[in-house]
């Protein structure tokens, strides 16, 4: 199932064992290689201590937020030894440009959808200039277009036409 991002931002982390809401999700730790979500940062809803929620310890996602085991499957950032340097990166898509291989500049990224099952960004939404933007409104991308994502842009294949062979028709010959 796909969510927009914008609806997974202070969305309930739900306690199986204290059988009630225990955190409030902050925003994802993206990975810039592949596009994934790798953990969430949350806020702690009795200490208000930001703490982090490994994508592979949520149980499920249901309408009335993310379900884990316990208060146990939050972890500190000095904790998670092999997230620190995307932690640090704190890489987010929300206003990267969008570019093609040729550098023509498409947009800004504006949204993007996840598949809550794996946590990979499978769309990214960016709407163009101001003056493009009242002809064009919104547009979307997949994930397989990306070729290659830096601190300032996400850069995608061109949508130019590749010369192929004529077409040979057998019924002329």
């Amino acid at each position: 199932m796909l969510k927009l991002s914008k609806t997974l931002i202070n969305y309930p982390i739900m306690s199986l064992r204290a059988g009630g809401q225990i955190a409030t999700t902050i925003g994802p730790v993206i990975n810039p290689d592949n596009l994934k979500i790798v953990a969430w940062a949350v806020q702690d809803r009795f200490s208000k201590e930001v703490l982090y929620l490994m994508t592979q310890d949520i149980r499920e996602t249901l309408p009335l937020g993310f379900a884990i085991n316990d208060l146990d499957s939050l972890s500190p950032a000095g904790d998670l030894i092999r997230l620190k340097d995307l932690i640090e990166l704190n890489y987010s898509l929300i206003g990267k440009y969008v570019t093609t291989e040729n550098n023509k500049n498409l947009g800004k990224v504006s949204d993007y959808a996840v598949e809550v099952e794996s946590m990979l960004i499978q769309k990214i939404y960016f709407t163009k200039g101001l003056i493009k933007g009242f002809t064009s409104g919104e547009s979307s991308i997949d994930r397989s277009q990306v070729i290659e994502t830096t601190k300032t842009r996400i850069i995608i294949e061109d949508a130019t036409v590749k010369a192929h062979e004529p077409n040979l028709n057998p019924a002329n010959a």
